[in-house]
């Protein structure tokens, strides 16, 4: 994996633009792995800049999104989807149509999930992978286990991972306790992985990922095994990392 430490949280947003806008640039038609959460919002906006300058154009582009909370409609206001929407596809010029997230409110689950991962391959698999990191290493929402669950799937949402998404609601007991997840093969299976990670609640996290074994306990640490990893932090994500591991 490559790792590459700027001073601020703004400086690894503008990067990782850079880096997913040059994706665009080269290949239009690339299937883009997106995230939602705090840490890609001045990704987004980057883009969205990008695009409005002209600059980027979404027209041929597919989106994937890695997950969604179970039992929230689309329309929810703490939904993925209504995030992406807001946040990010309806202010490009991306289809509609080429905008996926698993839905959280299907009848049968496993067979959403299992539709989920054969529409990523029908597409022609990930072109690149965004990532954040959870302060418990969690990639996705793939939390700490006893091993790598390969495809998408249903999850149990850890304790920390709710009180950590307790923010975007009203209240902890208004967090959905179970999500869909693209699994850590879905991940590794694309082409370019770019995980960001900023602020010193990281700093663990990144440290296990980058020096600890690879272990289902640290689901981030699989990236380890990935050949086009690139890692961005900011300095207090790096903090637990010295120089020589950075560069």
């Amino acid at each position: 994996m490559e790792i590459r430490v700027f001073d601020t949280a703004e400086q690894v947003g503008q990067a990782a633009a850079m880096l997913l806008g040059a994706q665009l640039l080269q290949k239009p038609d690339s299937v883009l792995g997106l995230a939602t959460g705090s840490s890609p919002l001045p990704i987004y906006e980057a883009l969205i800049e990008l695009h409005q300058r002209g600059v980027l154009d979404f027209s041929r582009a597919t989106t994937f999104n890695l997950d969604e909370y179970v039992g929230l409609p689309a329309g929810h206001p703490k939904s993925y989807r209504r995030f992406m929407e807001e946040h990010l596809f309806s202010q490009v010029n991306l289809r509609p149509e080429a905008t996926h997230i698993p839905n959280g409110c299907a009848a049968d689950l496993s067979a959403e999930a299992a539709a989920y991962d054969a529409a990523i391959q029908q597409a022609g698999g990930l072109d690149i992978q965004l990532l954040g990191i959870g302060r418990n290493g969690h990639i996705g929402f793939n939390e700490p286990g006893d091993c790598f669950v390969s495809g998408c799937h249903v999850v149990e949402l850890s304790e920390s991972t709710v009180t950590a998404n307790a923010r975007f609601f009203t209240s902890p007991s208004e967090v959905p306790r179970r999500a869909v997840s693209l699994g850590i093969g879905g991940i590794m299976s694309a082409r370019k992985i770019l995980l960001i990670a900023t602020g010193q609640s990281k700093a663990d996290a990144i440290a296990q990922t980058v020096l600890g074994d690879i272990t289902p306990r640290v689901p981030a640490s699989i990236l380890q095994a990935h050949p086009n990893a690139m890692i961005l932090l900011d300095r207090a994500a790096a903090s637990g990392l010295s120089q020589k591991d950075a560069f």
